[in-house]
């Protein structure tokens, strides 16, 4: 007999498992209840039910699949010859599929209820979502896609790519991408030197694109510069002379023939990337690929505004899904593991800490899904000429907001798991390094800023903002606390009412802070707003509007600073 001491087993942690997410989903179940009618509340809560199991039950592993088999670009086939090649996982491809029967592009235009089918559709890609190793980037782009062409299309783009980017059938489902960005420009379309050439009867592409998501698509929106000695005279543009000027033409692009081979086009090489590693991003290079104009020479920037509003809400939407994961994630551990004693999720500063990161995601929630509601009225005009407005600069303000809270989410998400959150293998480090591209896509916060500032110079977008927020707190009652959010908006109008004495470059200096600040006083009203019927809204608004506290303008800050002392400061060597 062995004299040698027994010892203990050694500890090992359960994952955490994961519930059905529109179950565990509180706040996006009360931001949708709240914008549908009695009856499509039960449809839409037992369809949600329902779809949120099935992704449980097999999109998952789907996703997990997709993130372990990355897509690699073959460029030369064995002898030689040139066939740039995206080689993809066969879960990308089913999650494509997946995408296809549930609709999740074609919710939103066969529009069975009305302007709530954006809601039900959105929820639907808010669940969607932390599942889908973001095949949602090339939902968004077709919707995007399929909006422009449903307002700006030729009849032969409505009968044929709308179609198809909009079927419900697999087989016929298409998905396109989105062709902006250019090594000199990024953000500043102004720069693209795609160039468009009238040759042969067809426009002509050519030049190179830096950084083109979904580059698996059918088809995809290419901005382009038209050669002037190449447009023809009935292509006149009806835009500003600036804009004229530009040059700059949106093409509808098909990319592969009927073999299935690219057409005028190579792919350079594919995108290392800190996050969405499943998703193939690559650079490529036009040289006389087929595009048809959308619009006329000059229209190209006005022409993506629609694309740009169905996108950008998609980013926003993805970010609260992601945000809704972490918590379900950390819940779930925090139910299992002990530490010093008890379970994680007695301890009272963790209880602390999650509360207040649950309440953020809450109001976000109610943000979201607030712009949503105003796009599916605008879509099917029955949204106000004021409506309209807000929802103009509500889009860039919802987009900067939810992307900065995705992130901040996700670093907490990792913290509340200790080590086991910073190990790649447990599938919570990917929420941070995914979470990290929301503030790029679509804009970064400092352009979206910017475009807020536009919103309000050009669209007189603020004041119908600000009537409405006070219209809502009519409703409030004085036991919640909206007082303090009251103070906000008349500071934030102030603020507004200020800077748009002063020049641009000063107006853009607070414009970030401004931007944020009035993204999170819209969440604060429209949390006490559902404060008034329901008390975990009731919890979530207190917790919240003390988190955000106070908001006093930059200028009457002891902080503020004249545009050359920032600029000193900004460049300084410390």
């Amino acid at each position: 007999m062995s004299d040698e001491k027994s010892f203990k087993s050694p500890f090992y942690q359960s994952a955490p498992e994961l519930p059905n997410s529109w179950a565990a989903s509180g706040a996006l179940r009360r931001a949708v209840r709240a914008r549908v009618s009695d009856e499509q509340w039960l449809v839409f809560s037992e369809e949600l039910q329902a779809f949120a199991q099935t992704l449980l039950d097999s999109v998952e592993s789907l996703g997990q699949k997709a993130e372990r088999e990355i897509p690699s670009l073959v460029s030369f086939d064995p002898w030689g010859r040139r066939i740039d090649e995206i080689q993809m996982s066969t879960a990308w491809k089913e999650l494509d599929q997946f995408a296809a029967r549930e609709g999740l592009v074609a919710t939103g235009y066969e529009r069975k209820y009305g302007a709530q089918s954006r809601i039900l559709q959105f929820a639907k890609l808010a669940l969607f979502h932390p599942a889908s190793a973001f095949y949602t980037c090339p939902l968004a782009m077709t919707d995007g896609a399929a909006r422009v062409i449903e307002l700006h299309g030729t009849p032969e783009m409505k009968a044929g790519v709308f179609k198809k980017l909009t079927s419900r059938d697999p087989d016929e489902f298409w998905t396109a991408g989105q062709w902006m960005t250019e090594r000199a420009g990024g953000s500043d379309v102004s720069q693209t030197a795609v160039v468009a050439r009238f040759e042969a009867g067809a426009w002509r592409l050519y030049g190179d694109k830096w950084f083109t998501s979904a580059t698996t698509s059918q088809t995809a929106l290419v901005l382009a510069r038209v050669e002037q000695s190449t447009q023809t005279s009935n292509q006149v543009s009806s835009d500003t002379e600036e804009e004229k000027g530009s040059g700059l033409a949106l093409f509808q692009v098909e990319l592969r023939d009927s073999r299935g081979k690219l057409q005028g086009l190579q792919v350079n090489r594919l995108k290392d990337k800190l996050g969405t590693k499943a998703l193939p991003t690559a650079e490529m290079t036009l040289n006389g690929a087929v595009g048809v104009m959308i619009g006329a020479p000059g229209e190209g920037i006005k022409k993506t505004a629609s694309l740009l509003n169905v996108t950008r809400l998609y980013n926003s939407v993805c970010c609260i899904g992601a945000m809704a994961r972490g918590l379900q994630m950390s819940t779930a551990y925090s139910l299992e593991r002990r530490a010093f004693g008890r379970l994680i999720a007695d301890q009272p500063l963790h209880a602390e800490t999650m509360a207040s990161v649950r309440s953020r995601a809450a109001a976000a929630t109610e943000l979201v899904f607030h712009a949503i509601e105003l796009l599916g009225k605008e879509e099917c005009g029955q949204a106000s000429k004021d409506e309209v407005a807000q929802l103009r600069i509500l889009t860039p303000l919802v987009k900067l907001y939810t992307a900065k809270e995705a992130i901040s989410n996700a670093s907490e998400t990792i913290e509340s798991f200790g080590g086991a959150g910073y190990i790649e293998n447990t599938g919570v480090a990917r929420l941070l390094r995914d979470a990290q591209v929301f503030p790029i896509w679509e804009g970064t916060t400092n352009v979206l800023s910017l475009d807020a500032l536009r919103a309000i110079g050009k669209n007189n977008a603020l004041q119908p903002l600000i009537a409405d927020l006070l219209n809502r707190m009519k409703g409030v009652p004085s036991s919640l606390p909206k007082a303090r959010i009251e103070r906000r908006i008349s500071a934030l109008a102030h603020h507004a009412r200020k800077k748009a004495t002063v020049s641009v470059d000063l107006q853009a200096t607070s414009a970030r802070e401004f931007a944020l600040a009035l993204a999170e006083t819209v969440a604060g009203v429209l949390l006490l707003e559902r404060a008034v019927t329901d008390e975990l809204s009731g919890l979530a608004a207190s917790r919240f509007i003390g988190l955000i506290g106070e908001w006093i303008a930059l200028e009457d800050d002891i902080g503020a600073m004249d545009l050359a002392s920032v600029k000193k400061l900004a460049l300084a060597s410390f």
